[in-house]
């Protein structure tokens, strides 16, 4: 059974001198109530199944009924272990996945499960994982710490009141858990949520939205309200990325309509566009660091969001055009000393083609790290071969992990750290640069790198 991706002995150098250092996770998904209340994953099942679309949506693409394997389903209505064996039967699906050497790894070296997952051994390690989450060192800030987190990001919306960051702040855990503030059902007056989260937004912020400067203030509130929790970056996903800047009464207009949810659809595209430029020119003023998530066509599949909602594995990349999405934004604020702003693509051809040289030129401007379909070893690898010639290593923003799971993250960071490895070593055998200089830059690709992006 493989566990790791095995690495030549120059790359094995690099890699132990970068294996034990802490764990930057600035952006990700991971539930702050788990660290806040600090309560047992109730079962396998729950921890490693449910919530992780990707294991749900390869399932899904063999026939499998998302309900069988508890997506969907009341936490009381599932059988965690018909779930488990299920998984297990199917187990084979995820061979050449990077799932696959996330789960090895967090099975061997989260659990210490030494066979094999299999129809035959389903309950074996079913039983070994659910007997340690009774355990207290598998308690949410255990592993927090044991994983030696340093930091970890949450995602919130706009709306969310934070009482879980609250309690965390106030009590005294010393883990640092922090939110993110993700504004975009109440920027994109084409998301279905839009109507209701702007009177949800009047609420939480205490500030009557009577027009845009008010919408705009009660927006600055809430960026605040996260901020003083710890937060130090924003989040933004747009399918086709567009940004442009309207006249003040054209955008008065334009969200007056949006919150009558009367506005065509090419309006609703401008005024979304409009917002990513407010929201940059707020983060040059408060220094929150701006993602961008550009290039998922959300819920693709019309029956499966009927039937389950959003965000069950139907996502998929389309094309970007960063050149002229971002072009409006950057030249307001792009050479802005307080304004950064990290950019995120499912499209790999934009990697050489735009994204490294804009990131060559734009002081603002840092490349995340391969994201969701591509974050995988030869997805790592072809990142690294396409933006480092143009940009350099200094323009990218390390790595996050950007996971839902848990359990997932030594694995995923450890994953990164060898592709580093690997492509370091490359570098090096290459002639393109020394030992010394490939030990450097190892540490920053493992963490240095984030820390500064982030600000954190």
């Amino acid at each position: 059974m493989t566990f790791e991706i095995s690495l030549s002995s120059p790359a094995t150098e690099l890699y132990e001198a970068i294996r034990d250092l802490p764990i930057v996770s600035p952006h990700g998904h991971t539930d702050p109530a788990w660290f806040a209340e600090n309560a047992a994953f109730t079962d396998p099942a729950d921890l490693v199944i449910v919530p992780d679309h990707y294991v749900f949506r390869m399932l899904h693409s063999q026939g499998v009924a998302l309900e069988d394997v508890g997506v969907g389903v009341p936490r009381e209505a599932r059988d965690p272990r018909a779930i488990w064996r299920l998984f297990a039967a199917h187990w084979h699906l995820f061979l050449g996945t990077p799932t696959r050497t996330w789960l090895e790894h967090m099975f061997r070296h989260g659990f210490g499960i030494e066979v094999a997952l299999s129809t035959e051994t389903a309950d074996m390690v079913y039983d070994q994982i659910d007997a340690a989450l009774e355990r207290p060192e598998f308690r949410p800030r255990a592993l927090f710490e044991r994983f030696n987190l340093e930091v970890l990001a949450t995602t919130d919306a706009a709306t969310d009141l934070l009482e879980h960051h609250q309690t965390l702040q106030r009590g005294d855990w010393t883990g640092r858990v922090i939110p993110t503030f993700r504004p975009d059902a109440v920027l994109d007056p084409s998301d279905p949520r839009y109507v209701r989260e702007i009177k949800r937004l009047e609420e939480v912020s205490n500030i009557t939205i009577s027009g845009f400067e008010d919408y705009l203030n009660a927006l600055r509130a809430r960026r605040g309200v996260f901020k003083g929790l710890g937060a130090t970056a924003t989040d933004h996903a747009i399918e086709e990325l567009h940004t442009v800047w309207l006249d003040r009464p054209v955008a008065e207009e334009l969200f007056g309509k949006a919150r009558r949810g009367a506005l065509e659809p090419q309006d609703a595209k401008a005024l979304y566009g409009h917002m990513l430029i407010e929201m940059a020119e707020m983060s040059a003023e408060d220094g929150l660091v701006m993602q961008i998530h550009a290039g998922s066509r959300r819920n693709t599949n019309a029956d499966l969001l009927e039937s389950h909602g959003r965000d069950k594995g139907a996502d998929m990349p389309v094309r970007t055009d960063w050149v002229r999405g971002l072009e409006p934004l950057l030249n307001r604020v792009g050479t802005n000393p307080n304004f950064r702003l990290i950019a995120f693509t499912l499209d790999e051809s934009t990697y050489a083609r735009e994204l490294a040289p804009m990131a060559g030129h734009w002081p603002c401007l840092k490349i995340g790290p391969p994201w969701w379909f591509h974050d995988s070893l030869n997805g790592i690898l072809r990142y690294f071969d396409q933006v480092v010639e143009t940009a350099g290593y200094q323009n990218l923003a390390g790595f996050n992990d950007d996971t839902r799971a848990f359990m997932s993250i030594p694995a995923r960071h450890d994953l990164w750290r060898r592709a580093v490895a690997l492509h370091l070593a490359q570098q090096v055998e290459r002639g393109l640069f020394g030992t010394g200089d490939a030990e450097i830059l190892a540490r920053d690709l493992a963490v240095d790198l984030a820390r500064k992006a982030y600000r954190l």
